[in-house]
C-alpha cells in the first residue's frame, strides 16, 4: 500500500511539474509576443513621424473649433 501511495504521489508531482513548466513557457511566449507587438507599434509610429508630435485628432478638433467660431461671428 505504501508503494502505491508513493508511486501515485510521484506521478502527481510529475504531472504538476509538467503543467507548471508548460504555463511558464506560455507566459514567456506571451511576454515575447507583447514585446514584439510593442516594437512593431513603435516602428510604425516612427515611419509615420508620430514620435513627439500631437495626436492626429488634435488638428481636426482645432479646425472644428475654428469653424464654429467663424460661424458664431458671422
Amino acid at each position: 500500500m505504501t508503494v502505491f501511495v508513493q508511486s501515485l504521489l510521484q506521478q502527481m508531482q510529475s504531472r504538476f511539474q509538467t503543467m507548471s513548466d508548460s504555463i511558464i513557457t506560455k507566459i514567456d511566449e506571451m511576454g515575447n509576443r507583447v514585446n514584439e507587438l510593442e516594437q512593431s507599434i513603435n516602428d510604425l509610429k516612427a515611419e509615420m513621424g508620430v514620435e513627439g508630435s500631437p495626436s492626429p485628432l488634435a488638428p481636426s478638433n482645432q479646425k472644428l473649433d475654428e469653424a464654429k467660431q467663424e460661424e458664431g461671428s458671422a
